[in-house]
């Protein structure tokens, strides 16, 4: 994607300042499993507050400031903004108001979004079936799922996906996320990964749903000469909101893509649509939560502009040789209504000088000039 492209669109979403956040009652500690390379924002209500972590992977220690790690931000109300977290940032978040005490804490195991199992239900396509951790134990290696999310289109044929994160659970024990329970164990499986599940939806419109945001619009992107392709990134989408595309007003669908009908595009499942590669021109629009939030257009080539530039210099040139003859007739025309016209007129006036309303005296005086 070209470079300025890049620019507006990182500029887009902050200045929307519209994250996807998860939050945890005050005071207490929450366990949550999220996907890497998705932005997230920890909630924390406390104006000036510091935050402190501790990874499950890498070297033991102690708490440690986030002062120093570049993808995380500590937001004016507290919170933490996490950009594009990776698996090895699974572990302890901790926020602590401005007097050191404790407010809330988060164990967050972000599983590694590269290693996604996507599947549509209406092709078929099932999800992972449930394991037993190869460590000798009893441990159950099986899919937590997340209610299904908004479709993400009303009135239309639509669709709405749903994540699944791994955990695993021992007999008579709290059902843990994969990476938080293994840390740093060496224990390798395929069956150690999240899902993403997808199938058709058809609902009504509602208000509900809507971010209600002004949409923005991208001029002039190009197909990269070498790759003969280019990413489009989708504002404000996330891997945790309905995301849709189209291309010149028609719908791009899972679907189409899962069953291998489509290859004129890419929805990036590693991003749950937001991002979207392209291999040929067309106004792509996309839409998060049911709403229109950026249009692309393509940018004309040179070539593309002087056949315009000599076809309309061609059309002008026999408009202007037809114009003698036409304005000819256009005159005589002209005179021919306006002849019609008086004539009509002075025979409506002259008949109600004539014949006045019944009841009526007649005040009216014809006056020709």
């Amino acid at each position: 994607m070209p470079p300025m492209l890049w620019l507006l669109l990182n500029f887009a979403a902050p200045a929307l300042g519209f994250y996807f956040s998860i939050s945890c009652p005050s005071g207490k500690q929450c366990q949550q499993a999220l996907l890497s390379g998705n932005d997230i924002l920890l909630y924390c209500n406390s104006s000036g507050a510091h935050w402190y972590y501790l990874f499950t992977q890498g070297k033991k220690g102690r708490l440690a400031s986030l002062t120093n790690i570049s993808n995380m931000e500590i937001m004016p109300e507290g919170s933490l903004l996490i950009k594009d977290p990776s698996p090895s940032q699974t572990g302890f978040y901790h926020c602590w108001n401005k007097n050191g005490r404790q407010v809330v804490q988060y164990e967050i195991d972000f599983q590694d979004v590269s290693t996604l199992h996507v599947t549509h239900k209406d092709l078929g396509q099932r999800p992972l079936q449930n394991e037993t951790l190869p460590l000798g134990s009893k441990e159950l290696i099986f899919t937590r799922w997340e209610p299904w999310q908004d479709c993400n289109r009303c009135k239309e044929p639509g669709e709405r996906k749903r994540l699944g994160y791994c955990y695993i659970e021992e007999p008579l024990k709290e059902a843990i996320p994969c990476w938080l329970y293994l840390g740093e164990m060496l224990a390798w499986s395929s069956r150690l990964r999240p899902e993403l599940q997808v199938e058709a939806c058809h609902v009504r419109c509602t208000n509900n749903t809507q971010l209600r945001v002004d949409y923005v619009i991208f001029d002039n992107f190009r197909l990269d000469e070498e790759t003969e392709f280019v990413w489009l990134d989708c504002p404000l989408g996330s891997m945790y909101r309905p995301v849709n595309w189209h291309a010149n007003d028609t719908p791009l669908t899972w679907e189409s893509q899962l069953s291998g009908r489509d290859f004129t595009t890419f929805l990036d499942p590693s991003t749950g649509g937001r991002q979207l590669q392209v291999f040929q021109p067309a106004i792509y629009k996309c839409f998060v939560q049911q709403e229109l939030v950026a249009q692309f257009n393509p940018a004309t080539s040179p070539e593309t502009l002087e056949a315009q530039w000599r076809e309309n210099d061609a059309q002008w040139r026999e408009a202007r040789k037809a114009l003698p003859g036409r304005a000819d007739s256009v005159l005589k025309g002209l005179k021919l209504v306006l002849l019609v016209g008086t004539v009509l007129v002075l025979l409506g006036a002259l008949l109600k000088f004539i014949r006045p309303s019944p009841g009526k005296r007649s005040k009216q005086v014809l006056m020709v000039k």
